[in-house]
Parts: structure tokens; C-alpha cells; sequence
């Protein structure tokens, strides 16, 4: 009976020292940095993914040397069915408990996206359509579905979205990026008509962003954009026709090659304003902040006309005569016979 209690109890003291030395070797390995990740590395989780699949991935692809051990771990701490789906960019030095940590937070790794100022709706829809991070689900709708999607039936989509970088995961969708520019533009333009100039031409806040697109495309400079806009104001004051060519040429669509002639200003469409008074009836790209700003605070100097100066900085010569206008233009033209 001795004698078996003596074994009994020799198995106890060999099985509890098992466990430690499991116990301790699971700890050491959870902390230790995996060597199979000798450089940076992109891991995808599947959205719906289980434990298991993840961690044969993992093994599969070297960078998990026991599977089974780590998703014990997960499963113990209770973090097994809290991974996050997305891409995740594992770094050499990473540990199985850090790993774990990682899935677990949802720092998925991002993609960037930028819709360049004096863009139009169209040059939009090609930036998503050539990302290759971006779902397209939206990429055979027209203007007015997406519109609608967005909350903003019958609403034209030019202009609708505002010009900057988007930083999103992969397998965001064409829809919720628009949404997301939509908004902002939503909120920019709201900030900038609550700060306009008083008596302004301009009935709506829709009126202001057709003016600040056409200064986006007037110009690319930020010091002359109140300039232009300053024009473009005092012509509406005095009932005179915008005359300018951004217009003309998002009315031409396709036909516009590069060159604008004399028989594109003469023909008509809703978009020339040499032909047609007032503003044109949709925005003709997206603005970006400082254009919208300059519409609503325009800089009144009496000018009515502006040509550019032919410098290599892209500005322009602002005149209050057309006499004046006529000399900008010909030192303008002579400029360019010199280069």
C-alpha cells in the first residue's frame, strides 16, 4: 500500500512538473520573436474567418511555427472569436502573444486614394475603378444611382466631392468612399457660404459651388483665386457674360482634343458662357477648400478681365478696361512667339 502511494504520488510530483515546464516553455515561446518573420510581411484575414483557418494560414505560410499552441492561447484568454478581418502588416520581432494582440485590435493596414482638385466626376470614377484595394460596386450605375445612394436624389454629381487624400482598408466600397468625400464637401461648403461676403450675386450655396469650380479651373494658384473670383463677381453684378473657357470646354465633353477654337466659343451649349448669361447650371469640377473660400470672399478691384502674364508660375494680368485687357493680351501672345 506504501509502495503505492509512493508511486502515486512520485506521478503527481513528475505530472505537475510537466505541466510547469509546458507551461513555461508555452509562455517562453508566446514571448519569444517568431524567426520566420525576417522582413516585413502583408497578412490577409478573410472577413468571417475562423480560429483554425487563420492559424493554418499562418503556419502555411511560415510565419506560425505551432498553430495548435496559439490557438489554445487565443481560445484561453478569450480572444479567439474577436479577430478583425483586414490587412494586417506583420513586422520581424513580432511575437505569437503580440500576433494574437495585433488580430485583435483591428490596426489593419491602409490604402490611399486621392481625388486631385479640379477634378471632374468622371476622372473620380476612373481613380476608383483603377485601385486595385477598391471594391467597385458602383462602377456601371450612373450619376443619378449613385447620387441617390448617397442621400442626394436628382442632385447632378459634378462637383459633389471633395478633392483630398482617403486612407481606407481593402475591399472598401467605390460607394462608401463617395460618401465619405460627399460629406466632406457637404460640410466644407456649408462652412464657407456661413462666411460669405455680404451682397454677393450668389442665391444659393450651389451657385457658390458652381463659382468655386470655375475658379479651380481657372487658376492654379492660391494667392489669385479671390482675384478670379473677384472677376467672375463683378461681371455678375453687371449683367455681363462670363466668357470663360473651362466652361466652354466641359460643355465640348469628348469633342475637346486640347484646343479650344473660335467655333467652340460660338457654339452654343448650356455650359459656354459666351453664349449664355449667367452661371452655367452644374459645377464643372470638384473645388478644392481655397476656391470655395474664394467664391463666397471674393477680392473686388474693379478688374473684369484677366490673361495669363506667360510666366513660368502659371499667374495672371487682372484689368479693370478693355483697352487694357487687349495690351495684357498682345504682350501675352508676344510673349509666347519668343519662347
Amino acid at each position: 500500500m506504501r509502495r503505492l502511494q509512493r508511486i502515486a504520488a512520485i506521478g503527481l510530483v513528475l505530472g505537475l512538473l510537466g505541466a510547469a515546464g509546458g507551461y513555461y516553455w508555452t509562455h517562453g515561446w508566446l514571448n519569444t520573436p517568431m524567426a520566420a518573420l525576417r522582413e516585413p510581411i502583408t497578412f490577409d484575414v478573410p472577413r468571417g474567418a475562423s480560429l483554425r483557418t487563420i492559424a493554418a494560414a499562418l503556419y502555411e505560410q511560415g510565419v506560425l511555427a505551432h498553430p495548435q499552441i496559439w490557438s489554445g492561447w487565443a481560445r484561453m484568454s478569450g480572444r479567439a472569436g474577436s479577430l478583425k478581418a483586414g490587412e494586417y502588416r506583420l513586422q520581424p520581432g513580432l511575437t505569437p502573444r503580440e500576433l494574437l494582440e495585433l488580430l485583435n485590435s483591428g490596426r489593419v493596414l491602409l490604402h490611399s486614394i486621392t481625388f486631385v482638385e479640379g477634378a471632374t466626376f468622371r476622372d473620380v470614377r476612373n481613380v476608383l475603378l483603377a485601385h486595385e484595394a477598391v471594391k467597385n460596386e458602383y462602377s456601371e450605375r450612373s450619376g443619378d444611382e449613385i447620387m441617390r445612394a448617397l442621400g442626394a436624389p436628382g442632385l447632378h454629381p459634378e462637383g459633389q466631392f471633395f478633392p483630398d487624400t482617403y486612407y481606407f482598408p481593402r475591399d472598401t466600397t467605390d460607394i462608401e468612399l463617395l460618401g465619405v468625400a460627399h460629406k466632406r464637401l457637404r460640410a466644407a461648403l456649408e462652412q464657407a457660404w456661413a462666411e460669405r461676403a455680404a451682397d454677393l450675386p450668389l442665391a444659393t450655396q450651389y451657385e457658390a459651388l458652381i463659382l468655386a469650380s470655375i475658379v479651380e479651373k481657372e487658376t492654379a494658384l492660391d494667392r489669385e483665386r479671390p482675384q478670379i473670383a473677384g472677376v467672375f463677381v463683378e461681371r455678375l453684378r453687371r449683367g455681363m457674360r462670363l466668357q470663360t473657357d473651362p466652361t466652354v470646354i466641359y460643355g465640348m465633353l469628348d469633342a475637346y482634343d486640347g484646343n479650344i477654337r473660335r467655333a467652340d466659343l460660338t457654339r452654343d451649349t448650356p455650359y459656354n458662357t459666351y453664349t449664355r448669361a449667367g452661371l452655367p447650371p452644374t459645377p464643372i469640377a470638384m473645388p478644392g477648400l481655397d476656391s470655395l473660400r474664394a467664391a463666397v470672399q471674393p477680392e473686388i478691384t474693379g478688374a473684369l478681365f484677366f490673361v495669363a502674364t506667360g510666366e513660368d508660375d502659371g499667374s495672371h494680368y487682372f484689368s479693370r478696361t478693355l483697352q487694357e485687357h487687349n495690351a495684357a493680351v498682345q504682350r501675352y501672345l508676344r510673349r509666347l512667339r519668343g519662347k
